[in-house]
């Protein structure tokens, strides 16, 4: 599969065979300005929204007429098994910012999870029903999400191969939110990639594991 980081929660991932899931769409100029990214402009037969805020949920920002996937259970969409599950915006059961949804889908028998925008350390059950899993897209910059130490403790939680930082602060993003060095200091198998793309396959993925830095797109 070929992933591309196009900014802050969103990603583009390919499948072998050109199915094209995109994660947490942004609204482009949103939030007064505050998201300077510019617009998603990809194509997608797949796009997952954790949740309905602006910054993750502006299918319209998608092109072509993808199949909108939404909330828990488990879902079936051109070829793709994707399995939601429930957690929270927030470390108070979602009274302060809501609910979130974790996704976990196959791609190129390989098992990706997106956090969407969680705010809180994983529950046992939660790690039960998310499983084994190869590839982590994590939040990484606090304040409305889990915070540096908190994602450590996560990938911890999880034990996935290959960790890929998201929603953190960067130069087109005017969150109160740290940027994705905090995360990095002190880790081992950084690789700050320059790009933003990366090809993760069965074949390459041991070459490739550790914290994988990609560059936003957009």
């Amino acid at each position: 599969m070929k992933i591309k980081y196009l900014a802050h929660a969103s990603f583009l991932i390919v499948s072998d065979n050109g199915t094209k899931i995109i994660t947490d769409p942004y609204k482009a100029g949103g939030y007064s300005g505050a998201i300077g990214y510019a617009p998603i402009n990809e194509e997608a037969d797949i796009v997952l929204v954790s949740h309905d805020h602006d910054d993750h949920n502006q299918v319209s920002e998608v092109l072509g007429s993808p199949e909108v996937v939404k909330g828990a259970g488990s879902h079936s969409v051109s070829g793709v098994t994707i399995k939601g599950v429930n957690s929270f915006h927030d470390s108070s059961n979602g009274k302060e910012r809501g609910s979130n949804t974790i996704f976990v889908f196959d791609v190129d028998g390989l098992k990706v999870c997106h956090l969407g925008d969680l705010g809180h350390l994983l529950t046992d059950n939660q790690i039960k029903e998310i499983g084994q899993i190869d590839i982590l897209l994590i939040p990484v910059g606090g304040f409305f999400t889990i915070d540096h130490q908190q994602a450590t403790k996560v990938v911890d939680q999880l034990k996935p191969k290959v960790v890929i930082p998201m929603h953190f602060k960067t130069e087109k993003l005017d969150f109160p939110v740290k940027d994705v060095e905090p995360f990095l200091k002190g880790k081992e198998k950084v690789i700050k990639t320059g790009t933003s793309e990366v090809e993760i396959t069965k074949e390459n993925i041991n070459e490739k594991e550790g914290i994988l830095v990609l560059e936003h797109a957009r």
